[in-house]
């Protein structure tokens, strides 16, 4: 069988679908991982100007918006394993340049900003409780990188129970090679993955 039969005979592709209210959660568009010089890939930035269009339509039906942004205490006190491990995380900390969010999608009042040291938007962090209270049951996930901190979004989005949507055309990753497998991997088991506006169509 083909790799895609193998999925297809155990059941796996299934679609949760779009519920009935959205959030976009935009993972870590920050001035860092734009640049490819620093933790960016030639792609990434190209996703974050395909986030805008996306991001004003959220606003215009008044969506809950939350932005993330990895950050370290400037001492280092607050080190994890993650930090040692990525060791430039070390640098992103709350008045670094490459912690900041790109300029085009800055936030707007009333959006929330999480603050994380690890690689899921969720963990630790307050998120999901927030969804919650605006009534949130579908988080629609963007950003960077797509096998990293996008596809820990995504798998804890899922556990906290949200129906999941990433946006294959507004993710990016340092290479195509692993954002190509991880979509493939979440579509077949934690979201469904679709183009921005395919989204844009669905959203009321």
């Amino acid at each position: 069988m083909t790799r895609d039969q193998i999925y297809q005979h155990q059941g796996l592709g299934g679609t949760s679908g779009v519920g009935q209210r959205c959030s976009l959660v935009l993972v870590d568009f920050v001035n860092g991982f734009v640049d490819i010089d620093q933790l960016g890939g030639p792609h990434i930035e190209a996703a974050a100007h395909a986030t805008v269009p996306l991001l004003a339509a959220f606003r215009q039906r008044g969506l809950p918006i939350a932005h993330t942004r990895v950050v370290f205490a400037d001492d280092g006190a607050d080190h994890n394993v993650f930090a040692h491990r990525v060791t430039p995380l070390q640098r992103l900390t709350e008045t670094a340049p490459a912690s900041q969010i790109v300029p085009w999608l800055q936030p707007e009042a009333g959006e929330l900003i999480v603050r994380k040291q690890n690689a899921s938007a969720f963990f630790q962090t307050g998120l999901a409780d927030w969804l919650r209270y605006r009534g949130v049951d579908t988080a629609v996930v963007v950003g960077c990188t797509t096998s990293g901190c996008v596809r820990a979004s995504v798998v804890d989005a899922m556990q906290h129970n949200f129906r999941t949507v990433v946006l294959s055309d507004c993710v990016g990753d340092r290479a195509m090679e692993p954002h190509e497998a991880n979509l493939f991997d979440m579509r077949q088991k934690y979201a469904d993955v679709m183009r921005r506006d395919e989204l844009l169509r669905l959203l009321p």
